[in-house]
């Protein structure tokens, strides 16, 4: 599994050229493609290419890996967004936010000229939900109301817990993450807006009509997906 993230990271870096801002994700795919793009730009190969992290953690990646950094408000444009996902359907609408850095991740990739997402094939859904929970990001003081509020939506919602801190994740934002279980999805688009009317939800983790191009690795090779 990592040969094919790696597969996917190498690819990825065909569409990176001089003078570009390039949104960086979140995530051990995308981590690869920092490590990658550093190296080309430590060794000289790529000029003037700037990083615009999305958490933390891709940012001390960034400045690791030789990346010089920009914050969103220092930009004028985003020429490309590289970011992972949990699942790609037919149609390329996405589940993101395993890393619970899915509201910066969905402000870059929305406004990048180009989105490209990299997975490995197990990633590739007939439908969205099918193996992972929607993340939700939400207000702290809310986020037993929202829980209880999902259930209209036919949604179980558990309260997101830190594996090697007590209590639940903190997301860069400072908020919790609920994952919310659908019994099905059946329009993307439409439950991604729904979600986000209701009171105290920051951002959820659909990313529906957005992604570009997605790089698959697979055994035979990567292969590309196009909207």
């Amino acid at each position: 599994m990592e040969e094919l993230k790696r597969a996917v990271a190498k690819e990825a870096l065909s569409f990176i050229e001089d003078d570009m801002v390039v949104g960086l994700g979140t995530g051990s795919t995308t981590a690869y493609f920092i490590e990658y793009l550093g190296k080309l730009i430590m060794e000289g190969e790529l000029e003037d290419v700037y990083g615009l992290p999305t958490s933390y953690q891709a940012r001390l990646l960034a400045i690791e890996n030789g990346i010089p950094t920009l914050g969103l408000d220092e930009v004028d444009a985003i020429d490309v967004a590289v970011d992972g996902a949990d699942e790609v359907d037919p149609n390329l609408n996405l589940i993101k936010g395993r890393g619970a850095a899915l509201t910066m991740e969905k402000i870059v990739e929305y406004r990048a000229g180009t989105f490209l997402v990299l997975v490995d094939e197990s990633k590739l859904v007939e439908r969205l939900g099918q193996k992972m929970p929607v993340p939700i990001e939400v207000i702290p003081a809310a986020w037993r109301a929202i829980a209880e509020e999902l259930e209209v939506f036919n949604a179980d919602a558990e309260l997101r817990t830190g594996s090697k801190k007590d209590g639940p994740v903190v997301t860069d934002n400072g908020n919790f993450i609920l994952d919310a279980r659908f019994h099905r999805i059946d329009d993307p688009l439409d439950l991604e807006i729904e979600l986000n009317t209701i009171p105290g939800v920051v951002e959820n983790g659909i990313f529906a009509d957005i992604a570009d191009l997605v790089l698959v690795g697979t055994k035979e090779g990567v292969k590309k997906l196009e909207r």
